[in-house]
């Protein structure tokens, strides 16, 4: 990264000496031809000094910006960068002093990579130049390019040294939570005086949330850093957590081959499974670095001050501070992950429901994210596995069972596009009156795709608080056993699992595919797949009736694409540190307390549908249907109440 800036400052020095020539080449003109400035005519030589003295006015004003941009230059480099003469060429060995990571197996180190000489030039040829929103055209200089570039480079290098430093630090800069969870709290006060704001002060009306996490992923470091660097796969392994990300811009893909100094802008959508808590729309900047013999951290952090300093109106809900994690490898194949998140948002635009939840870092924190990462690496290496789980069906294939979990993870995708409102779909939200308060209702076309079926698709889905623990919650929503007492399609009677496939060593994590009993003998009985998730930061139950022959050919191994399929479900997660459920709107709660010193522990429960109303996309959408999936809601949130006897 030095290599690069250094060639780009080089350039930027050039242009200006070439300005410095042209300034001396008109003075020389000036002084050869002098000329009246009152009358137009041969100047006598007594009247030149009043025009040399301006030229060289303006040419001291030259020599100042110069100086001002030899002097950026510096502090990017690290040592001073003279104003004049040629500009020194890099040299192709280059250390980077990277510190000391003393938190992580005390490791302190210093990294020497040797660059290739070309390496800068190839970087600025090769890759697409970084430009302000709104700024293009003939005005566009490469200084503008270059400022950005560089302010950019300051940013990310500011953001890596705030992100290691909170992921070493403990007190006084992290405190235990008083509520006795062992969560880390960040301490404000410290965090000012050890840390200068380096994306500018809180807006109005925002507030903070911050969150760290330590935990053991089986994964490497390498394989992490390659999957945060790639949009896609970053996607794959947060899926309940990231609704659509893309990588706008790459800066720098690295050095030597690998990660180390990779640089790019990107943008996401964070989310937060219920229609209460809006999407976050974030773009930031995402900046890796080798910090040792199998160290590395990642860091992502908002560039909205940037690009309002550029010249473009930014409208965001929230801005990302440093946040990130540092990777390191462990003797056993396993990586020590220390997560930290930290953020700005508005809080107005979040339910009062959710605030407790969100403000305390449990919905979008680290402890999300690490437990996420957990689950899903687990996952992969059980499917790795030649080994069969002893629960699994021995009758499916191998091919069959890549099938059925590419299927399930896409029906679990749609299912949580069709909560938060992402724009993986172009959802039009519907302001029904006969809708209830909480109840989101959404309609959408589906047109031309082999996945879903043909025509007017409705999405509801709501969030409640029930007081009952996740983990009772989560165990009663995915029995088969106990379907009848709230999903209509079970046709009264309990479900029989036909295949299941292990996606972790918790019962809870798993696709399973169930069978209805027939009402009558005239009745074929009705297949529904389902996929079950659980963590310690909440659980996830997606499900969708699916058709007998089509999963017959997905069973064999075949194509999953054209098995058309709706979702529905539920997304599970703790009801915050210090929430007491509808306590906050009521004098009550669920299980009759009266607003005591004592705390309710609760769940908050999010129930969506997606359905088919009509097969025809041109069709117009009718009242009746609308009430029929608010009635659906209603009915599935009352029987859930009445089975878990929290009924008030």
């Amino acid at each position: 990264m030095k290599t690069q800036l250094e060639r780009h400052e080089n350039s930027l020095l050039r242009q200006e000496n070439d300005k410095l020539r042209a300034e001396n080449m008109s003075i020389r003109d000036a002084m050869r031809n002098p000329i009246c400035t009152n009358c137009g005519g041969p100047a006598i030589i007594g009247d030149i000094s009043l025009e040399e003295q301006h030229l060289r006015i303006e040419n001291a004003r030259l020599k100042d910006e110069l100086d001002r941009v030899c002097a950026l230059a510096g502090k990017f480099l690290g040592r001073p960068v003279s104003s004049m003469g040629p500009p020194p060429m890099p040299n192709s060995s280059l250390e980077l002093g990277v510190g000391t990571i003393n938190g992580f197996g005390g490791l302190s180190s210093t990294v020497t990579t040797t660059l290739p000489a070309d390496f800068g030039t190839g970087i600025s040829n090769a890759l697409p130049v970084v430009m302000p929103p709104n700024r293009s055209g003939p005005g566009v200089t490469g200084l503008d390019r270059s400022i950005e570039r560089s302010m950019f480079l300051e940013l990310a290098l500011a953001a890596m040294d705030e992100l290691v430093k909170m992921a070493q630090t403990d007190e006084p800069l992290w405190i235990r939570s008083f509520e006795g969870s062992g969560r880390q709290v960040l301490n404000h006060e410290e965090y000012l005086r050890t840390f200068t704001p380096c994306i500018g002060l809180k807006p109005n009306g925002f507030v903070t949330e911050a969150s760290r996490e330590t935990g053991m992923v089986i994964i490497n470091s390498l394989a992490l850093v390659e999957t945060l660097m790639d949009p896609n796969r970053w996607a794959e392994m947060f899926p309940c957590m990231i609704a659509r990300t893309a990588t706008t811009d790459v800066i720098s893909s690295g050095m030597g081959g690998t990660r180390n100094g990779a640089l790019q802008l990107m943008h996401a959508e964070l989310q937060v499974l219920s229609p209460l808590v809006p999407v976050r729309e974030v773009n930031f900047l995402r900046f890796c670095k080798q910090h040792a013999e199998g160290v590395w951290a990642v860091v992502d952090v908002s560039i909205d001050t940037i690009r309002e300093t550029s010249g473009a109106p930014a409208f965001v809900n929230c801005r990302r501070l440093p946040s990130g994690c540092v990777v390191q490898d462990m003797p056993n194949g396993y990586s020590k992950v220390t997560w930290v998140e930290h953020a700005e948002y508005d809080e107005s635009q979040v339910h009062q429901l959710y605030k407790p939840l969100i403000i305390s870092g449990m919905g979008f924190g680290a402890q999300r994210w690490v437990a996420t990462l957990q689950r899903q690496c687990e996952c992969l290496a059980i499917l790795m596995s030649t080994s069969v789980s002893a629960r699994d069906h021995t009758a499916i294939t191998a091919g069959g069972r890549r099938s059925m979990l590419k299927l399930a993870q896409r029906m679990t995708d749609n299912f949580c596009a069709g909560v938060c409102a992402s724009t993986v779909h172009k959802w039009n939200k519907l302001n029904a009156g006969n809708v209830d308060e909480d109840v989101r209702v959404m309609t959408r076309k589906s047109v031309d795709d082999p996945g879903e079926p043909p025509g007017i698709v409705l999405s509801a889905a709501t969030s409640v608080w029930l007081p009952v623990s996740p983990q009772r919650l989560f165990n009663f929503l995915r029995d088969e056993r106990l379907r009848s007492e709230w999903d209509i399609l079970s046709n009264g009677g309990p479900m029989q699992e036909m295949a299941h496939i292990a996606k972790g060593q918790d019962h809870g994590n798993c696709v399973s595919l169930l069978r209805a009993s027939a009402i009558n003998a005239n009745q074929s009985s009705m297949l529904i797949l389902q996929e079950t998730c659980t963590d310690a930061a909440g659980s996830l139950v997606v499900y969708a009736p699916v058709d007998i022959p089509a999963m017959h050919v997905v069973m064999n191994g075949g194509d999953s694409a054209y098995v058309a399929l709706l979702p529905s479900g539920f997304a599970i997660v703790p009801d915050g540190p210090d929430s007491r459920g509808p306590l906050a709107n009521g004098p009550t709660s669920g299980n009759g307390s009266n607003g005591g010193s004592q705390r309710v522990g609760g769940s908050l429960l999010t129930v969506a549908f997606q359905i088919l109303v009509n097969s025809l996309p041109t069709a117009k959408l009718t009242v009746e249907s609308v009430e029929t999936v608010n009635n659906l809601i209603s009915c599935t949130v009352q029987k859930i109440k009445a089975a878990l006897q929290c009924e008030s």
